[in-house]
């Protein structure tokens, strides 16, 4: 079982391009970082002094997010997963039963904070979503005013804070670690890339 790590600023793409591998790979399992925001007390009192708070690190239930991984590589019969609804600001879980975990050969991690969690990324497949600020930003004000029900300058202003964010921590992933880098609608790297999955532990 191997570990792909899909992650990139806001807007470049990661859903779409985990939403692709997850359907053109077999045996696949697809984890989204942004299902595990927090919702507790503690969070929504920092949120009135941090209005980027969302967009760190702190904001995410990342121990649950390993435990959810963790389980899937025991092959465990049922995986706990969570979501998050961003109007309601609200959290879930659901016990999932995995059919035929013994066969599951990718679980696939994507979100803004996918490579900043406490895992071996020399172990992992990373993936980094390259995509220029204008078409990212663009991206981020229709998701944002469709689904989340912000105005388009709260967007901007989140969206600028989170650009300066992301980069800020990801120098040190990316000078560490042997990355591959895509834009989601690049078709020529992306079959590129699924051969090179497809014939994984085969």
């Amino acid at each position: 079982m191997k570990l792909i790590v899909i992650t990139g600023p806001s807007g470049s793409g990661k859903s779409v391009l985990g939403k692709k591998l997850a359907n053109s790979l077999d045996s696949s399992i697809l984890i989204k970082t942004d299902s595990y925001y927090r919702d507790d007390l503690i969070i929504k009192l920092l949120s009135f002094f941090l209005h980027d708070i969302y967009d760190r690190l702190i904001s995410i239930k990342e121990k649950k997010i390993l435990l959810t991984i963790n389980s899937l590589i025991k092959k465990e019969k049922t995986t706990i997963f969570y979501n998050y609804d961003f109007k309601s600001k609200k959290s879930s879980k659901h016990l999932r039963f995995i059919k035929s975990q013994k066969n599951i050969r990718f679980i696939i991690l994507e979100g803004i904070f996918a490579h900043r969690l406490e895992l071996n990324y020399n172990n992992t497949i990373n993936i980094l979503c390259d995509q220029n600020k204008e078409v990212c930003r663009n991206r981020r004000i229709r998701r944002d005013q469709l689904q989340r029900g912000r105005n388009i300058n709260e967007v901007i202003r989140k969206f600028n804070k989170s650009w300066y964010l992301y980069f800020k921590n990801l120098n040190n992933f990316k000078k560490q670690k042997k990355i591959i880098t895509l834009r989601s609608d690049d078709n020529i790297v992306y079959k590129k890339l699924i051969n090179n999955l497809e014939n994984y532990n085969k």
